[in-house]
């Protein structure tokens, strides 16, 4: 399934001089996770208590972009400067949970949107890379499969922010896009259950 998780290998080449500054100022991969969570958390609860003010929303389009750019630098300090660790595998997977549910829940108070469909978001989100997560437990990669993977989620509501900022308020037949993103979601944690299941099948 495409997906633009898919466009990271580029994305990455254009951040590595950056990542190798960094590396050399003594900055580390988990200080980078935790900063950019800590920045989705306040940027969500910022906005869910103001949602009269979609002038607000122009933020979310603005970090999310950012927000991918930490998630490839703290990954290839990880990787390319000998900072893997076991702490760091868990505040990676469960930093980008809570920072999807944070970023997400602020819509939850736009129109013609609501707690149901923007929680079924939230909630399958987590499903999604929980099931992307366990493949190692089973003798597989870690699974990032599509549709609505963690980048496609990102640029969806980056989208809806950018939309209501500019527009100040979101049309009505805008209510089907939840659901199409729910849809889009179950699809991709079962394409991420199969791939990992036959994986860990494929003769070694």
């Amino acid at each position: 399934m495409i997906s633009i998780y898919q466009l990271k290998p580029r994305f990455q080449a254009l951040l590595r001089p950056i990542v190798g500054r960094l590396a050399n100022a003594g900055v580390t991969a988990n200080q980078v996770t935790l900063a950019a969570m800590c920045v989705s958390i306040a940027l969500g609860i910022g906005l869910f208590l103001h949602p009269d003010k979609p002038a607000a929303f122009l933020l979310l389009p603005l970090w999310m972009f950012l927000r991918m750019a930490f998630n490839a630098v703290d990954g290839m300090l990880a990787r390319e400067f000998g900072q893997q660790s076991a702490l760091g595998a868990y505040l990676n997977e469960l930093s980008d949970v809570i920072s999807d549910a944070a970023l997400y829940l602020p819509f939850v108070w736009i129109a013609p949107f609501g707690w149901g469909s923007v929680g079924a978001v939230v909630f399958l989100a987590a499903v999604s890379e929980m099931a992307g997560a366990l493949g190692p437990m089973v003798g597989s990669p870690r699974q990032y499969d599509g549709p609505m993977g963690k980048s496609d989620r990102a640029f969806l509501f980056g989208v809806l922010g950018l939309w209501l900022g500019l527009a100040g308020s979101l049309p009505g037949w805008a209510v089907w896009i939840m659901p199409a993103a729910v849809l889009a979601i179950l699809l991709n944690t079962f394409n991420r259950i199969r791939s990992g299941v036959r994986q860990a099948r494929a003769p070694r």
